[in-house]
């Protein structure tokens, strides 16, 4: 079940997010955040009108997905900036890209036209994600994250939700208007 973030997610989604902190490059943060830094990150993205969802199994939250402005000016707010993550044991079964269906829609109806998503490189797992869900790579920069001792690429993703959207999310959004 996917479903909107609500205040009593903050600490399952600080518990999946720190793993990537603590472990990964994935996130290029550095330290380990507080169920409240993320409910202040959830009140800001929805008090900006944009979507937070969370994936359930057995009542518990084992992912979550967000959209943020992607840029201040006037001229970009069309654009959003997706991120998803999954607790680390459930990747590879799908819900990411169910994650990012909702969000698609929900950006869509809210009249959202590109979306980017940033991804560290490598990373093939999140390029098959974004590509799955029709993003295309636009553009990437070398060794601009430094974390663990080491630089990083990153690499970014845009589709343009007016223009055309991969048949599986086309199918999700009909099935949410039923």
């Amino acid at each position: 079940m996917i479903r909107d973030a609500e205040k009593g997610d903050s600490e399952a989604i600080a518990h999946i997010y720190n793993y990537y902190i603590e472990n990964t490059a994935i996130s290029f943060e550095e330290q380990p955040v507080s169920g409240s830094v993320i409910q202040s990150r959830i009140e800001n993205v929805q008090g900006a009108g944009l979507p937070w969802v969370v994936a359930l199994e057995d009542d518990a939250v084992v992912g979550y997905a967000y959209a943020t402005k992607w840029k201040e000016r006037s001229a970009y707010r069309f654009s959003v900036e997706i991120s998803v993550y999954l607790a680390n044991q459930l990747q590879g079964r799908g819900l990411g890209a169910k994650l990012y269906e909702t969000i698609f829609s929900k950006l869509k109806e809210c009249g959202n036209h590109t979306v980017i998503g940033g991804i560290t490189l490598p990373n093939p797992a999140s390029i098959a994600l974004h590509e799955k869900m029709g993003m295309k790579k636009v553009a990437h920069f070398e060794k601009v994250g430094f974390k663990f001792e080491q630089w990083h690429d990153v690499g970014y993703w845009q589709i343009n939700l007016n223009e055309h959207l991969p048949l599986e999310a086309e199918d999700h959004i009909r099935r949410l208007r039923r």
